[in-house]
């Protein structure tokens, strides 16, 4: 039998080299890093704060924050992302602490952050919810996470998986804001749904697939 978590982590970690190709990982276009930076405005406190960047891949959003004044610690299952991610930062003067680990259990210990950040992420987990309350107790009072997710258009089953055994995920292909918001209401305090298809500057181009924000307070 397939192990989903081996091969996806082989998956991402050969991935790592042209993962900047896309428009939204590199966010190399000035006009798509400024929307993101302007998103992630909106979204986060004035002030710097702590935050933690799970499934950070490259550093792209990481590096936004990190511009921004806050306090990143990013973690990757792929050891090549973080690589990747190193190499960001030292090429940009900026500092951030960058971890490999698994997204269930975030190899932080019992650090506590102001907010707590992934996207596109949740959809490769073989159990989300587990690990969505498990973010959550990383979060101190009053903190806030964000979930950049979505209902990718391979959804519909005519794709193949992405690696072996993602089939197997319950969330492959992604979930929809209704779904993920029905899931995550149990152990929050508030929580909101920004839609972010209709925004062509996030992604480099027009999506006809279903992409949104989750920002909860706890």
């Amino acid at each position: 039998m397939t192990d989903p978590a081996a091969s996806i982590t082989a998956y991402w970690d050969a991935a790592a080299p042209a993962f900047d190709d896309e428009p939204d990982h590199g966010l190399r276009a000035d006009h798509t890093r400024a929307a993101w930076a302007r998103l992630l405005g909106s979204w986060m406190p004035s002030d710097p704060v702590d935050v933690l960047d799970i499934g950070c891949g490259t550093g792209s959003i990481s590096l936004l924050l990190a511009e921004a004044g806050h306090r990143v610690t990013g973690v990757d299952l792929a050891p090549r992302m973080i690589e990747q991610a190193l190499t960001k930062f030292g090429t940009a003067g900026l500092e951030a602490r960058f971890l490999v680990g698994d997204a269930m259990t975030p190899p932080t210990g019992g650090q506590r952050f102001d907010v707590v950040l992934s996207r596109h992420l949740v959809w490769t987990l073989p159990d989300p919810e587990a690990a969505l309350r498990e973010w959550v107790t990383r979060l101190r009072p009053g903190g806030r996470l964000i979930l950049v997710e979505g209902r990718w258009r391979e959804a519909d089953g005519s794709g193949v998986p992405y690696a072996a055994g993602a089939e197997s995920l319950p969330w492959n292909g992604g979930i929809s804001a209704e779904d993920l918001a029905a899931t995550v209401r149990s152990f929050v305090s508030a929580l909101r749904v920004a839609p972010l298809s209709g925004n062509p500057d996030l992604w480099g181009g027009e999506v006809d697939d279903e992409r949104y924000a989750l920002i909860a307070d706890v």
